[in-house]
């Protein structure tokens, strides 16, 4: 049984709108974090360090379902809020591959996301496949068709 990627992201100051809200567009940069931790952080750990050099987003999707606070009363001295991405992969095919997303402000679903990343060569400037070892990283992390799905 495969396991979701779980990310706690520092919420900033700057991640908010007028309306004391994280603005909507932030949230890709939440998202992003969290997928940088999974590919190139745990990737690397996996000794699969070629997502770094080079992957590139296709397509982005993102449900909001509530307003996300920066909620000072999560705060402490010593650390800012937090906000918890879990991330699995959705799905894997021969050249891309989906992230699936959800993010969670305390314990209540804020939004659910899913990307298409595409492996790409930086030098030869042109989309590959994946490699054998990429995909079985990736699998560690699919989980089954049913679950992560919005519903």
């Amino acid at each position: 049984m495969s396991d979701r990627f779980v990310y706690h992201c520092t919420l900033r100051w700057s991640d908010l709108d007028a309306y004391g809200h994280v603005n909507n567009a932030r949230f890709l940069t939440l998202y992003e974090e969290a997928r940088v931790a999974l590919m190139f952080a745990g990737g690397k750990a996996w000794g699969v360090g070629s997502f770094a050099e080079g992957v590139v987003i296709a397509r982005h999707e993102i449900d909001y379902l509530r307003p996300v606070d920066y909620a000072l009363g999560r705060a402490t001295a010593d650390a800012a809020p937090t906000v918890r991405i879990e991330l699995w992969v959705a799905e894997i095919r021969s050249a891309s591959f989906s992230i699936g997303y959800e993010l969670y402000d305390g314990e209540v679903l804020a939004s659910r996301a899913r990307s298409v990343l595409v492996p790409y060569d930086l030098a030869e400037k042109r989309l590959r496949r994946l490699t054998p070892a990429e995909r079985t990283f990736l699998q560690t992390y699919a989980l089954p068709s049913s679950e992560g799905e919005p519903g």
